[in-house]
């Protein structure tokens, strides 16, 4: 696998390295040794899917507030995202900034999103399959959320015609 850093720090692409032959294709998308020598947090606790029928669909931006602060890695198994990360670490230097990233089917790339950051995506097709691995427990009480159009983050979506839930629009605005 290769990890390569985003503009935030902390969170990485994440892409396999293939062995290809006439059959298809094998890689590794996980191994707790190289996850840890890089100081990722190693401890699946609960993997989840989301399952999108619509071009458009928003969902997020989520994240569980501290002690639940959940570690995560995305990968889209069906059709394509753009996924989003914002850095809600007030100590971090890339605290309240933003990172969008394409990722699907066919290129087969993941993003691991640590602790203290929102997440969020925007499904680029019909019928996509998001798998997440997950580095905390769902704690409900702890789970708050971003309003995906908040000014202060001002995010660029790639498609203007949207899907968003009750819940996701109610978010009230955010202060730094």
């Amino acid at each position: 696998m290769k990890f390569i850093e985003t503009p935030l720090k902390d969170s990485f692409i994440i892409e396999i390295e293939k062995h290809t032959d006439e059959r298809g294709f094998f890689a590794r998308t996980f191994c707790k040794k190289e996850f840890g020598e890089l100081g990722v947090p190693d401890n699946i606790v609960q993997t989840n899917l989301s399952f999108n029928n619509k071009s458009g669909t928003i969902r997020g931006m989520h994240y569980q507030a501290e002690p639940y602060a959940e570690p995560k890695i995305v990968s889209c198994y069906a059709g394509e995202i753009y996924d989003v990360i914002i850095d809600l670490r007030k100590d971090s230097e890339t605290y309240c900034k933003w990172f969008g990233i394409r990722l699907s089917e066919s290129n087969y790339k993941s993003l691991f999103i640590p602790r203290g950051f929102a997440h969020g995506f925007q499904t680029l097709q019909n019928n996509t399959l998001i798998h997440y691995q997950m580095g905390e427990y769902y704690m409900p009480e702890y789970a708050r959320g971003i309003r995906w159009n908040d000014p202060v983050f001002n995010i660029s979506w790639p498609l203007d015609e949207v899907t968003v839930s009750e819940k996701d629009n109610g978010y009230p605005d955010f202060t730094k």
